[in-house]
């Protein structure tokens, strides 16, 4: 089943590995290092073998094997000045952040990258980061509201002058920021990002973001979130680009992944994966309709804690590239990738699946031209 739009080519961004331990929950060996020296050298892998996007995570303190973890916004603008093309998403908290300072922030990131700095708007599952700095922690579609509010107020004050915004979590009054980021009708203020699952995080994605971040999902559960979002978007006579979360397991025969991934899962460290689980599935447990992130997830997709086995890009890069076609057909923009050694698997995924991806998508434009579509 597709959706009413779909891209030319998908695009690929990876996960900024700058939380300790990796990607997966597990006592696997994981080649990555969230220290600087290789998330520098791992930006100008990633931007030399296809990738346009990173998203730097964050964490505020420790928490479920994530012992050390460096700020996202200051990671993002270090990557940024390493580079020469890629686009760093910095995640943030509304309530952690006032809007209006992060602004100011992305402005000058701006401006410092030529327009590659961009926000992933996280509206928060880890209550602990909120109580321990004081901070209230909302019920989950309050978190959203706040969010929906959060991403108005950011693109007000990146666009217009004098703005004034009365919402319930945020007041502006007669504020103009100078500089603006470098908008232009080919390339609009910072790309907003707007993460989640649920029902209320499609609402904010569809009226107020440029992208939706989602976890991982089969096909059947990529089409239900694009339609819904989609649907939103329209009632807001807006259109919202769609990236999709997947842990990448390519590997020269199918059996060498599979066994790649049982080991990940055998070797998963059960208290870490445990304390996340009982953290997070009150998330989407606490929405009217049982539909946020992590409502339904098993012991074995919170190993990878954004649900990215359940997108099932592992394998052979044949079959990893037909199936990320079959997520482009159904609306897919952007595929986000984690890996296990993020450094030589983002480069074997350049020489061998990215390649691939690319034929098959020009096959299938060649065939849509013949038949005048």
């Amino acid at each position: 089943m597709s959706t009413e739009r779909v891209t030319d080519e998908v695009k690929f961004a990876y996960w900024v590995p700058n939380v300790s331990g990796g990607l997966v929950t597990s006592d696997i060996e994981q080649r990555t290092s969230w220290d600087y020296e290789y998330n520098k050298k791992l930006a100008r892998t990633a931007e030399d073998n296809g990738f346009e996007y990173a998203l730097s995570q964050v964490r505020y303190e420790a928490s479920y094997g994530a012992e050390y973890q460096h700020e996202s916004t200051s990671f993002s603008l270090a990557l940024l000045l390493a580079t020469e093309r890629l686009k760093v998403i910095a995640a943030v908290h509304p309530g952690l952040w006032q809007p209006a300072v992060l602004a100011k922030l992305g402005a000058t990131a701006d401006h410092l990258s030529n327009g590659r700095f961009a926000v992933n708007v996280v509206s928060g599952w880890f209550k602990d980061e909120f109580t321990h700095l004081g901070e209230p922690w909302l019920e989950h579609d309050e978190r959203y509201r706040r969010s929906g509010e959060f991403l108005q107020v950011l693109r007000k004050i990146w666009t217009e002058d004098d703005v004034d915004f009365r919402g319930d979590f945020y007041r502006i009054h007669d504020f103009t920021l100078k500089p603006k980021p470098l908008n232009s009708p080919e390339r609009p203020n910072p790309e907003l990002f707007q993460g989640g699952n649920s029902s209320a995080a499609r609402v904010n994605g569809g009226r107020y973001a440029d992208w939706y971040f989602s976890n991982g999902k089969d096909y059947d559960g990529v089409t239900e979130q694009i339609l819904d979002l989609r649907r939103h978007a329209r009632e807001a006579e807006r259109e919202v680009k769609f990236g999709l979360n997947g842990f990448i397991i390519a590997r020269d025969t199918e059996k060498e992944a599979r066994d790649t991934l049982r080991e990940i899962v055998d070797k998963a460290n059960k208290p870490a994966v445990e304390g996340f689980r009982s953290a997070v599935q009150q998330a989407g447990n606490s929405t009217a309709d049982k539909t946020g992130m992590w409502a339904d997830s098993s012991f074995e997709d919170l190993v990878q804690y954004n649900d990215g086995f359940r997108t099932q890009l592992i394998g052979t890069p044949e079959q990893i590239a037909h199936r990320i076609v079959e997520y482009r057909r159904r609306g897919v923009d952007l595929i986000l990738g984690g890996f296990l050694h993020f450094q030589e698997e983002i480069e074997y995924f350049g020489a061998n699946v990215l390649p691939l991806v690319r034929e098959l998508e020009a096959a299938e434009s060649g065939d849509r031209e013949l038949v005048g579509v």
